[in-house]
């Protein structure tokens, strides 16, 4: 690794961005990075996102995705584009850390979000680091006014995925339900079974269409008549693929369900 980093520093010389100055060449090496930078920087500085968000499958932001470089998500796959900011989440161990600081490439490693806190505070962060922190106010300014006109009152509400997958009732996920006036039922576990639903069903049963189509034992089970609600409940579906991050992309979702719970 060291002989490869060392090869890699004399073929691609160049140097880090300069504190403060905006990057011109960026890099993103995960999904959810993928989004934000999307969402956030100039078309201009961006030079490649991974292939997952080139899927239609994946993200609403596919087509806009595909207008760029894709890579696997190693930073190997990019050093070719001279990047001058790499952005990650959740890591990727040392190896990164040490070939991206022997190439003086600057890289912003995004925390996983916890909180709608959590999710302001990584749109700040890479708004800051694109340079372009006016787009990340107006994104953040956005969630806020969703959080002040909150509904008063929420419905019970089971999130329901593939498989009888749902969410906790604490998570990040039923964060974002309850400014859609939707409060996540808690559930033992991270699955919900079919007699559960029929035995106390939900007033609002929030089905993710993550997928919807792929033949696998997932989606059988969503296909379930009992998975589909009751009479007893009200059945709403939901753009799955803005939850696999959970961040910007979903406050046009929220604000559909929240005309969607209300009626």
């Amino acid at each position: 690794m060291r002989v490869f980093a060392c090869a890699l520093a004399v073929s691609l010389a160049w140097s880090a961005a300069a504190a403060g100055a905006q990057p011109r060449r960026v890099a993103s090496l995960n999904l959810c990075t993928d989004e934000l930078l999307l969402m956030l920087a100039e078309p201009g500085q961006i030079v490649s996102v991974t292939h997952l968000s080139q899927q239609e499958a994946e993200t609403p932001l596919w087509r806009q995705a595909g207008r760029y470089r894709r890579n696997d998500g190693s930073l190997t796959s990019v050093t070719s584009l001279r990047p001058d900011l790499v952005l990650t989440m959740g890591g990727g161990g040392r190896d990164r850390l040490r070939i991206a600081s022997r190439l003086n490439i600057r890289t912003l490693d995004v925390p996983f979000a916890a909180s709608l806190a959590d999710v302001e505070a990584n749109i700040r962060s890479v708004g800051q680091a694109l340079g372009r922190s006016q787009a990340a106010d107006a994104v953040i300014a956005r969630i806020r006014q969703l959080r002040q006109s909150s509904p008063g009152q929420a419905k019970d509400t089971i999130w329901l995925g593939g498989g009888g997958r749902t969410v906790s009732a604490q998570g990040l996920e039923a964060q974002w339900m309850r400014l859609a006036g939707l409060q996540q039922r808690g559930i033992q576990g991270d699955r919900v079974s079919l007699e559960q639903l029929v035995a106390r069903p939900p007033a609002i049963l929030l089905r993710s269409d993550y997928r919807q189509g792929q033949y696998s034992n997932a989606q059988r089970w969503l296909g379930h008549p009992l998975a589909r609600g009751t009479s007893r409940s009200r059945t709403i579906a939901t753009d799955g693929r803005r939850w696999t991050c959970m961040g910007p992309l979903m406050v046009d979702e929220i604000q559909r369900l929240r005309g969607e719970a209300a009626r």
